[in-house]
């Protein structure tokens, strides 16, 4: 269910350990991808006899698969120029090995420094090999020029990337300060992590993966910690046996609602039922609970006195029930009065069962740090990033500017596993990091994290590890989206719709797949 994605210095031990244990020589590598750059260029550009071909290379080697690229594509007819960055004599190692070899084939090559790029006219093709995985900027001044020079090319001239766009950050997927503008990206072996943020694609274009000859055992050898999740998420979805009954199809406990947000639970309990759980309470203060209940008789109502408000020793209540229960939400609408807080406290020190905490119970945490220690591995936090900001007492800007970042730094303060949402939702615990392929605007609409919540649920009362549930659940939740945006073009859809489409979900999902 999950594909590999290497940072930067990850791919360098793969390729580090190939050519040092194994003994595949570096050259041979290089070979190996200057061909596919080739291979995929023919593929989607077509027929390259006649076309002028500007190939960058940068210092590194990126440089040497630019030069074996050019190689290739002066025997196929193009006509290739070669701008390189740094003095020829300067190349080392195989990078050189592949120079000389294009030299003697008389591949044109001009210094960058020295020329005035706009007397070459306009290019048909661009080869990009500027600046590789191993890129962190923010780019010299020079090098911003020739990304500028090469984005204004994309008007008129076929942008191809070599492993990754020049400028983009392999790690963070942000360009630093600006990156080439590529129509695709011809990456090696896996995606670079940073190729798959959802605020790389405007620079990536299309992306092809493409093997170069470092072998599986040297990955799994040296696994990355990052991955993407695949269609293949959607296979952990328990199936029903003929004689299943509710009690075993998962009972799931909803904690939430207060005043004027009597709604969130609600959407909650449909996000569990619609994912297949049995049998679903919503927890809430007594004098609520026709309000929370919304005229469903498909949810059932656990009332904790005859108020309107939350208070501490409403936890007892709780913690003594609990062994009725496979799975337990708490949050949505919970409210943040300072009673609410102190119930939130006083239940989360004591419970011992597969809980979801979402919404108003991560503004209680983050109110008493402390809290953190009392959070185990059976707890999962879905924060979206103003309530991660609030968790992490930072600002959204800092949140967004590295997700990652700031998922890792959580996870490495808790046992729990975190599920920050927004476009490209993160999945962490302690070991690993799990990305969401989805970026669905149909999914940011008032109530989609409670359905979320609810769907995660009822996954782990079902048995899945509360992490591979948090990956499923994100998944099920994404493609639903997907589906979501072909009836509703210009959004509209409601969080019910979320809820109500899960189902309709798997049937399209196993429709697309079902040949895979």
């Amino acid at each position: 269910m999950l594909q590999p994605l290497p940072t930067p210095d990850e791919i360098a031990v793969w390729e580090k350990e190939t050519i040092s244990t194994i003994g595949i020589p570096g050259l041979t590598l290089m070979e190996s991808a200057s061909r596919q750059v080739v291979s995929i260029l023919l593929e989607e550009y077509g027929q390259i006899d006649g076309a002028n071909i500007f190939c960058f290379a940068g210092a590194g080697n990126n440089a040497g698969d630019t030069f074996a690229i050019a190689r290739q594509l002066q025997d196929l007819g193009g006509n290739v120029i070669v701008f390189h960055s740094k003095n020829k004599k300067q190349y080392r190692g195989d990078t050189r090995k592949n120079l000389i070899w294009a030299h003697k084939l008389d591949v044109p090559f001009r210094h960058i420094g020295s020329s005035d790029l706009s007397r070459f006219g306009h290019p048909d093709i661009v080869i990009d090999g500027l600046l590789g995985t191993g890129f962190q900027g923010p780019l010299r001044k020079d090098f911003l020029e020739l990304v500028q020079f090469i984005n204004i090319q994309s008007q008129h001239a076929y942008i191809l990337s070599v492993d990754l766009p020049s400028g983009l950050n392999g790690l963070t997927g942000l360009p630093d300060p600006e990156a080439v503008r590529a129509t695709c990206t011809v990456t090696f072996e896996a995606p670079k992590l940073g190729l798959v943020f959802p605020e790389a694609q405007k620079y990536t274009g299309k992306i092809h993966v493409c093997g170069i000859g470092i072998p599986k055992s040297i990955q799994r050898l040296s696994p990355p910690r990052h991955y993407l999740i695949s269609h293949e998420a959607m296979d952990n979805i328990p199936k029903s046996s003929p004689d299943i009954h509710k009690g075993k199809a998962g009972r799931i406990l909803i904690i939430g609602g207060s005043l004027g947000l009597t709604g969130a639970p609600h959407l909650a309990a449909m996000g569990a039922l619609r994912s297949g759980a049995g049998l679903v309470t919503i927890a809430c203060p007594g004098g609520l609970m026709s309000e929370i209940k919304a005229g469903s008789p498909d949810i059932m109502i656990f009332p904790l006195g005859k108020g309107e408000h939350w208070t501490p020793g409403m936890a007892e209540t709780l913690l003594e029930n609990l062994s009725d229960y496979d799975a337990v939400v708490v949050g949505p609408g919970l409210g943040r009065a300072p009673k609410t807080v102190d119930f939130l406290k006083g239940f989360i020190a004591q419970c011992t069962a597969q809980t979801v905490l979402d919404a108003d119970a991560l503004f209680g945490i983050s109110h008493f740090p402390e809290m953190l220690k009392d959070l185990t591995d059976s707890m999962i936090l879905t924060p979206h990033p103003g309530e991660m900001a609030t968790l992490m007492h930072t600002s959204i800007q800092h949140i967004q500017k590295d997700r990652l970042a700031c998922s890792r730094q959580f996870v490495d303060r808790s046992n729990a596993t975190l599920v920050l949402k927004g476009a490209g939702t993160l999945i962490s615990n302690t070991t690993m990091t799990c990305l969401s392929p989805f970026a669905e605007p149909n999914l940011a609409v008032g109530g989609s994290g409670d359905v979320l919540s609810g769907i995660i649920a009822s996954l782990v009362a079902r048995d899945l590890n509360p992490f591979t549930a948090a990956c499923t659940a994100v998944y099920w939740h994404g493609f639903t989206g997907r589906l979501l945006k072909n009836e509703f073009p210009a959004r509209g859809n409601l969080a019910t719709d979320i809820a109500n489409r899960l189902p309709q979900a798997v049937k399209q999902h196993t429709k697309e797949f079902s040949s895979c």
